[in-house]
């Protein structure tokens, strides 16, 4: 593999991730961040020994950046994704792609007439616990699938929301679902069939303060005639690891944090006790009531599959197409608690 080079748009919390990521990889190197704060650039560039760029222009004109890793507010996603493209730089933007489905829409074009890439960073995707739960569900083993949800009791204290964009539509599109949640919302699009309908409540109970909720429920049915449930919130102490259940005729898995608290089938096979054995014990690195708390390990493998997608030529885990359909479901969910009544995606 090449060295491939990265600038960071961005000096925040995840950045520093993104920082971590990067510097993981042998055939990676971090030339230098950018952020609308240059004093936080400055301090972020100190730390990993690169440059602070006066602006997003001066890094994006930089010749020595192959990858630009965005690490904006959510809602600022947009502009320098498609600055990049502009510039023939590569992206892989940080979850969500955007707050609505537009701008992930003009994010995809501008790449698209670039001819550069654009990826998405969904590091749950990564974890090793996801490589058995996929083939079993490649096999069939969980026979005629009749449930899977999504659950995330994740607690966050009133100062979190007291920046500039926590809790906002205009920059963090959502609250509870949107920031945290998606996470998992993310893994019933990757794992299930497509959601065809949904029926969701909404709430502000424990931060009544912020302007988005802190607090969602909804049902979801699945094309393939499936129904799911999925939960998200902040406002539960002192919060919990986050969850997936699947459920079907021939068996069924429990998936917690990058466990497995159940594992069980109809027909056992010898790798199941294997597996249960491997993945019996769940990482104590969840972000249940800390962001800061969460490892960049999983942020290395995104990063490096994106890489060896470069190299190859071949299809990303975590296109924009894939990553997009989070965010539609979330925004179904949204418009579901609105109007009081089941949506149907995709009309």
């Amino acid at each position: 593999m090449k060295r491939w080079n990265f600038g960071i748009i961005g000096a925040g919390l995840i950045a520093d991730f993104h920082a971590r990521a990067i510097g993981d990889i042998s055939e990676a190197g971090l030339i230098g961040v950018s952020d609308s704060d240059p004093a936080r650039a400055k301090r972020l560039a100190e730390k990993y020994r690169c440059r602070a760029f006066l602006d997003n222009e001066e890094l994006l004109g930089d010749k020595q950046i192959d990858i630009v890793t965005i690490a904006t507010p959510s809602g600022a996603h947009l502009e320098p994704t498609v600055a990049a493209a502009r510039a023939g730089k590569h992206v892989i933007c940080e979850k969500p792609l955007e707050i609505n489905l537009e701008r992930i829409d003009k994010m995809i074009e501008a790449h698209r007439r670039a001819g550069t890439r654009l990826g998405g960073i969904f590091q749950n995707r990564f974890t090793d616990a996801m490589a058995p739960l996929r083939q079993a569900i490649k096999e069939g083993r969980f026979g005629v699938i009749t449930y899977a949800g999504v659950y995330v009791p994740w607690w966050r204290k009133d100062e979190y929301y007291r920046d500039s964009w926590h809790g906002t539509w205009q920059l963090d599109g959502g609250g509870a679902l949107m920031n945290q949640s998606i996470h998992m919302v993310d893994m019933l699009c990757d794992l299930m069939p497509a959601v065809e309908w949904v029926l969701a409540f909404t709430a502000k109970l424990g931060h009544p303060q912020i302007e988005t909720e802190d607090t969602a429920v909804a049902v979801v049915k699945f094309t393939s005639g499936a129904l799911g449930v999925i939960y998200g919130t902040t406002a539960s102490y002192p919060g919990q690891f986050k969850r997936f259940e699947i459920s079907g005729t021939q068996g069924t898995a429990v998936y917690l944090e990058d466990s497995f608290t159940i594992w069980q089938f109809a027909e056992e096979r010898r790798e199941d006790e294997q597996i249960r054995r491997r993945f019996g014990k769940a990482s104590q690195q969840g972000g249940v009531s800390d962001p800061a708390a969460i490892s960049h390990a999983n942020h290395t493998k995104n990063f490096r599959a994106f890489l060896e997608a470069l190299e190859k030529g071949s299809d990303f885990a975590v296109g924009p197409v894939q990553a997009r359909r989070s965010v539609e479901l979330i925004l179904a969910i949204y418009q579901s608690a609105r109007e009081h009544k089941v949506i149907k995606l995709g009309e």
